[in-house]
Parts: C-alpha cells; structure tokens; sequence
C-alpha cells in the first residue's frame, strides 16, 4: 500500500453514477469506474481485490456486500486503500459529500477502513 500518498485515487462500483465520477474529477481526484477498467460484471469480491491491487479506494451503494467483504478482509489480515459506502442520493449530492469527505482526509487515513456518506 502506498501509504505515502497525500490524495486518494477512487474506483467507482458500476452501480455508482458516473456523473459522480466527473464531478470529482473536476475537483482534481483521480477517479477510475467500473466501465472503463472493463470490470462490468465482475464480483464484489473482484471489484474489491482489483482495487485494493491497484491503491484505489472503492466508493459503492452495496453497502451489506462491502461491510461483509471488509469484515473478511480483516479476519484475514488483508489490507484494501479504503471502501466508502455512499447512500443513493442524487449525483451532485453524492459528490458533494463524497469530495467533503476526500479534502478531509490523506489517503493513509482511507487505508483499512469502511466509510459512510
């Protein structure tokens, strides 16, 4: 894990809004989705292990499926960059609480833990 790093990089679940992608985008984060990493389908396992492979934190609705996954991930000593569980919301509402979140926070602080907005 690449602790040093100052800013997160985030992975956005397929369920995500991509709108959310493009707003954070704007506000400078480095935002990859599912669509564009070619992960449309994949597991939530696989969404979790690909992004904990490349230091992304994964932003995701399936908040039951994530915690579970977080919860395995602990039991087994594994480390991910960060799982943020955002409630639906309108996309301009998610990326605002989203981006609250993100100037709040160095990415070390994502590392290992499940977050809400």
């Amino acid at each position: 894990m690449e602790s040093d790093r100052l800013f997160v990089r985030l992975y956005l679940d397929e369920d995500v809004h991509v709108r959310i992608a493009r707003i954070v985008r704007g506000h400078g984060f480095s935002v990859r989705t599912t669509r564009g990493e070619n992960m449309l389908g994949a597991t939530d396992a696989e969404q979790l292990a690909f992004a904990a492979d490349q230091g992304h934190v994964v932003v995701t609705h399936n908040r039951t499926d994530f915690e579970e996954l977080a919860r395995q991930y602990y039991e087994e000593g594994r480390s991910h960059a960060g799982i943020v569980c955002a409630v639906r919301r309108p996309p301009r509402d998610c990326a605002t609480r989203l981006l609250a979140l993100l100037n709040d926070r160095t990415a070390s602080e994502f590392e290992n833990h499940l977050l809400y907005v």
